[in-house]
């Protein structure tokens, strides 16, 4: 069933394609039936290292072949989810020039994206392998279809970190369309900080959360009101039951523009010279220093969450930390062991989009082997140009 739903994202169908292509495609089909059609073999890669992703793009391959009455003989060079280095040849595909060159503009839309996506949901999930993710990106994608890839992406890329480090890696994700990916019927969430404003205190909003959804675990935000200790301990002593059996969580999701409650520059460096010394006597950059003692949701800021509740006898609870938690951050809390439960993120979404652009380029023509100068490289190594 999963399968089946993989190929939603297959859009458009065959009679939309010459609208959503690069028109100079268009014009190379027409060209190709008028003068006469060839068997060509394109080969796909990228610049950069990435995780393979090729699961929607093949299936949209398929589709479109099944569509158009014909095959394409689409050979993966690596398994789903493998580390691929930066230009080495992903794919190859196989079939009537005429019927794929229209298809290059789409089907590279569905792979380079979501192949630089799992990379860095990879490299969060290797940094923190003791650390659940959420998938929170939807509200970031441009439209459903970007979605889709990027659920799948996070997906791939967890699965990839579990098998290879153990990690816990993505659990979920924030919407049912794709929580299937992640091996779920629904999307996981609890509350946004609009309920908060709408209930008007913490532990109001709480309450209406656990009365409306009775047995479920509940995860309160707790910085509406820039009281995120005061808040927290509030809603622990409102339901110590929960807090005993593991059922609450405290999300810490403070912006920016100001430190949680209880904290300043001086305060977070003490806080971390209480917990994490070595993260704070050596050499760090600005970014760095800025995650570990900045303003919002900073390795400074979790830990005092962690003593507070500790303190106060209510060791149980969990800490889910948002708010910027990109592979950078996330190596930066690996290093010094915060105490994270959960991350919930969509910042494994590509940060630079040039990064994502999967080029496609015509290697063979009827069995002989042709590319252009520059591109040997893509050539299978049987047809490879001597070095000598």
């Amino acid at each position: 069933m999963a399968e089946d739903r993989d190929t939603v994202a297959a859009f458009p169908d065959d009679a939309g394609v010459e609208r959503w292509t690069d028109r100079y495609f268009v014009k190379t089909r027409r060209i190709i039936e008028r003068c006469g059609d060839k068997r060509v073999t394109y080969a796909v890669f990228m610049r950069r290292p990435v995780i393979f992703t090729p699961r929607l793009m093949v299936g949209w391959l398929n589709s479109m072949a099944e569509q158009r009455g014909t095959t394409f003989d689409i050979t993966l060079n690596y398994r789903e989810g493998d580390w691929v280095g930066a230009g080495e040849p992903l794919m190859y595909i196989t079939g009537s020039f005429a019927l794929l060159v229209d298809l290059e503009t789409i089907y590279l839309q569905k792979l380079g994206a979501a192949c630089v996506a799992a990379y860095n949901a990879f490299s969060m999930c290797m940094d923190l392998p003791n650390v659940a993710f959420l998938a929170m990106d939807a509200r970031h994608c441009a439209g459903t279809e970007m979605a889709e890839l990027m659920a799948y992406a996070a997906s791939v890329g967890s699965a990839a970190a579990r098998r290879e480090f153990g990690a816990k890696g993505f659990v979920g994700n924030a919407t049912d369309a794709t929580a299937h990916y992640f091996g779920n019927e629904k999307g996981m969430g609890t509350m946004p900080h609009a309920l908060i404003g709408y209930a008007g205190s913490t532990v109001r909003a709480a309450e209406m959360y656990a009365e409306t959804f009775p047995g479920e675990p509940v995860t309160v935000l707790v910085d509406y009101f820039g009281q995120e200790i005061t808040d927290s301990l509030a809603v622990c002593r409102r339901f110590p039951d929960l807090a005993a059996q593991g059922m609450l969580s405290l999300r810490l999701d403070t912006h920016g523009g100001r430190f949680i409650e209880e904290l300043d520059p001086q305060e977070s460096y003490a806080v971390l010279e209480r917990h994490a010394p070595q993260a704070i006597r050596r050499y760090r950059s600005d970014a760095e220093l800025r995650h570990l003692t900045g303003t919002g949701v900073s390795a400074a800021a979790i830990f005092h969450l962690r003593e507070k509740l500790d303190a106060a006898g209510f060791d149980t609870v969990r800490i889910v930390a948002s708010s910027g938690f990109g592979f950078q951050k996330c190596k930066v809390m690996a290093d010094i062991g915060a105490p994270i439960d959960i991350i919930g993120t969509g910042s494994y979404l590509p940060d630079t989009w040039r990064e994502t652009y999967a080029t496609a380029d015509i290697v063979d023509y009827d069995g002989v082997a042709s590319v252009k100068v520059g591109r040997e490289f893509l050539l299978s190594r049987k047809d490879r140009p001597s070095k000598t």
